[in-house]
């Protein structure tokens, strides 16, 4: 199997690189399932912080924020141990987390985002966002950015403007219900 360097790891995040994000998966989910596995937690626990600690990740590599000085283990692995200890510290289950790694001490500015409540709401946009099709992905990037209709019908090579529409509202909708349907997004509902 191919080993990929950090930096390359970190470029391919960035690309949406299957390659890149199986590797990701691969190698380095097993340690992450197990610090959250032995700490109270579940399967489906080590699943979502795995996936929000890789949204984390992102959009510091988009913001050109992000700068490792460790390994990019080491630096998944801190990210992860955080997500898990904020919400064993929500659900007033706080502990000592035993761990199974070395870690670093995240900066102020990356603890801060992780416990944002906005930025759990981007993670979690995020997460169904890239699940869509890359059409969908494509006409909603398009329309978010001011994009008018007919100029999206014109990029996407669809007949008229109205086709555009439909499907700008598809697109949407499809999106809308991916992040309803998700537990995750009860609590934000009941506020």
């Amino acid at each position: 199997m191919i080993h990929y360097k950090d930096e390359a790891i970190l470029k391919g995040i960035l690309a949406g690189d299957k390659n890149i994000l199986k590797y990701v998966y691969e190698w380095y989910f097993k340690t992450i399932r197990s610090l959250i596995l032995r700490n109270s937690g579940n399967e489906q626990d080590a699943e979502d912080i795995f996936q929000d600690a890789l949204v984390i990740i992102y959009q510091r590599v988009l913001d050109n924020d992000l700068v490792l000085d460790c390994s990019f283990k080491t630096f998944l692995y801190s990210v992860c141990r955080h997500l898990w200890l904020q919400r064993l510290e929500k659900e007033k289950n706080p502990a000592n987390i035993a761990d199974i790694e070395n870690h670093i001490e995240l900066s102020d500015e990356m603890v801060f985002e992780i416990y944002d409540e906005q930025s759990e709401k981007y993670r979690l946009y995020q997460q169904h966002f890239v699940k869509l099709s890359k059409d969908c992905q494509k006409v909603l990037k398009l329309f978010y950015s001011h994009t008018t209709l007919k100029d999206i019908a014109d990029i996407m090579g669809y007949k008229t403007e109205k086709y555009a529409k439909t499907r700008k509202y598809l697109c949407k909708e499809n999106l809308r219900q991916r992040i309803l349907s998700d537990p995750k997004c009860k609590k934000y509902l009941a506020q």
